[in-house]
């Protein structure tokens, strides 16, 4: 067990992303690669760790190469890599995408027969670490198999709802048998997180509504004390019950846009830890996940905290 309760604590993905150093072509064209760590849940974790926090993934990866380096990757990037356990019947997943700028970027997941972090199970949790995390972040992917899926709620008990007990409603299809099935899971997950954060298709799997007013709204008819819509070039809306947020988007020459929600995430996770304004946060997550766009990789990608602050300082002289 960590003798220091942990900043941000994730569970979810963790992967090797095999990204094109090509653009605008099909990987059937594609002649070289790069190699980086993914995962959403992972980049967070890094995301986090970039803006000084002490953070920890729970996780799994194969007995393999790219499992090991999962484990050099995330020590090298400041991540706690003690609940990354190794499956040994499995590999560690790969994760390949084409990059056709400014917004098509298709995803090609192998995680077959199943993924090592959807394996996960009760005695993978560390509870104590779970429930005394400063903010615990889990995915909707966790939720699409067992035993994962009852870790999960496991982990939640263990917190009873403290506050920054965040679910991503990071929604991928291909992992689910049914768009029904993935709403009648978001549904239990929502009744034991604090805070939610999704785009406006993934607020329609959660809530069935894709209107960020009514996406929020009905967020926060479920128990939550903060709603985050993300509307891509619209920018972010946020709503808590006393509280409506709205900020522009920040613009960049998108490069990748896959890593920017997790870009985003850690933000969000810092800036909640400063307890500053709700507009700030917002605003300076915005930034963060626009760096990652702007860049060809995801978890390398997530930027500092002073160079976030740099660019929120000269948004504010332009607009000045």
């Amino acid at each position: 067990m960590s003798s220091t309760p942990y900043d941000v604590l994730t569970i979810g993905r963790i992967g090797v992303d095999i990204y094109p150093l090509q653009d605008g072509v099909g990987l059937e064209d594609v002649e070289t690669f790069g190699k980086f760590l993914g995962g959403s849940a992972t980049n967070v974790s890094i995301a986090a760790a970039r803006h000084g926090l002490h953070s920890a993934v729970i996780t799994a990866t194969g007995d393999d190469p790219f499992g090991r380096f999962a484990h050099l990757e995330l020590q090298r990037l400041g991540v706690d890599d003690r609940y990354v356990a190794t499956v040994d019947r499995l590999k560690t997943p790969v994760t390949f995408c084409e990059i056709f700028p400014p917004d098509d970027f298709p995803l090609y997941f192998y995680r077959d027969p199943i993924a090592p972090d959807l394996v996960l199970n009760n005695q993978h949790l560390d509870i104590g670490a779970i429930s005394r995390a400063r903010v615990y972040w889990s995915t909707v992917t966790g939720l699409s198999q067992d035993p994962s899926r009852t870790a999960h709620h496991t982990a939640w008990e263990a917190r009873g709802r403290a506050p920054r007990t965040i679910l991503d409603l990071d929604y991928r299809p291909m992992f689910w048998s049914t768009q029904e099935a993935a709403t009648a899971q978001v549904a239990r997950a929502l009744e034991k997180v604090t805070v939610a954060v999704g785009n406006r298709e993934e607020c329609e799997i959660a809530v069935g509504e894709t209107d960020p007013h009514r996406a929020a709204d009905a967020l926060l008819e479920r128990g939550l004390e903060l709603a985050i819509v993300k509307q891509g070039p619209r920018g972010v809306l946020a709503k808590t019950k006393d509280e409506t947020v709205e900020v522009p988007p920040y613009p960049v020459d998108v490069v990748n846009g896959l890593g920017a929600g997790d870009g985003f995430g850690g933000a969000l996770c810092y800036g909640l830890l400063q307890e500053w304004p709700l507009e700030r946060i917002l605003r300076f997550a915005n930034i963060a996940g626009a760096v990652v766009a702007s860049r060809r990789e995801c978890s390398t990608a997530m930027p500092t905290t002073a160079e976030v602050e740099q660019l929120m300082e000269r948004a504010v002289h332009v607009a000045g």
